[in-house]
């Protein structure tokens, strides 16, 4: 008789044991940024959290939602534009999950989905702008992406935050190309103001000369200034000044002897 009392005893110790372990097996936490989503039996009941929850063992079963913004890198990928150049981007895409129980039933990982959602509408905004739009239109490029992956995730409740546009790297003969026309454009305004100092000092050297044409002795002293700085500069050459008057009684010799 005793023995069998001690069995039951066992045995009941065991299933209490058994039946405290399961339960508290189904106390969960949830912390303030987490949300469950619970199924009983495979049908969704409730999303609860954060703070201390109950699942029933064996009947319910809870998976588990960060609400927080998820940052996602998008790999490098090859995109043509619109004009048939090749071009690497990167980009980074925010999102956060508005809605946990949609996110859990009607897609499933949907942070898989919005990262491939957002590569193919990176190449499909790209394939319909010309290459110099895509250069400088890249924060127009970034909005459009947003929209459009926004528009398609919003029903798995998914709010798409921001979508950047890290790096966008172009061919090496693209590069070179680039580089020509950035060289020859900085040839081209060089000797554009070379013309436009020229063309004032021009002006100046003819507004100087009606000023010397006004005075006869400006003139003998702008080359006697002249003559100065020649001699300050050592140099093996011989530089002959003849008079304005000496030149002039020469003309009027010649004349005369082509008149005879």
């Amino acid at each position: 008789m005793e023995t069998w009392l001690t069995a039951i005893i066992v045995v009941v110790s065991i299933l209490l044991g058994a039946t405290i372990i399961t339960l508290l097996g189904g106390i969960k936490i949830a912390l303030e940024y987490e949300r469950l989503v619970i199924f009983r039996l495979g049908r969704y009941v409730r999303s609860i959290g954060p703070g201390l929850v109950f699942v029933t063992p064996f009947l319910e079963k809870a998976r588990k939602v960060d609400m927080r913004i998820i940052t996602q890198d998008i790999p490098r990928q090859e995109v043509m534009t619109r004009d048939n150049i090749p071009v690497l981007a990167n980009t980074v895409v925010y999102f956060k999950v508005e809605n946990p129980q949609d996110a859990i039933i009607k897609i499933e990982n949907f942070v898989y989905a919005v990262r491939q959602y957002t590569q193919a509408a990176l190449r499909d905004t790209i394939g319909t702008m010309e290459l110099d739009q895509v250069l400088t239109e890249r924060d127009k490029i970034a909005e459009d992406i947003r929209e459009i992956v926004d528009k398609e995730t919003n029903e798995w409740g998914i709010d798409i935050k921001g979508i950047k546009i890290q790096e966008l790297e172009l061919p090496a003969e693209m590069k070179r190309a680039f580089a020509m026309q950035a060289e020859a454009e900085r040839e081209k305004r060089a000797i554009i103001i070379k013309a436009e100092g020229e063309s004032i000092a021009a002006r100046k050297f003819a507004d100087a000369a009606k000023e010397m044409a006004k005075e006869p002795g400006a003139l003998q002293l702008r080359t006697l200034q002249t003559i100065r700085d020649i001699a300050q500069d050592p140099s093996e050459k011989i530089v002959i000044f003849m008079p304005n008057d000496l030149t002039d009684a020469a003309s009027q010799i010649v004349k005369r002897t082509s008149k005879k």
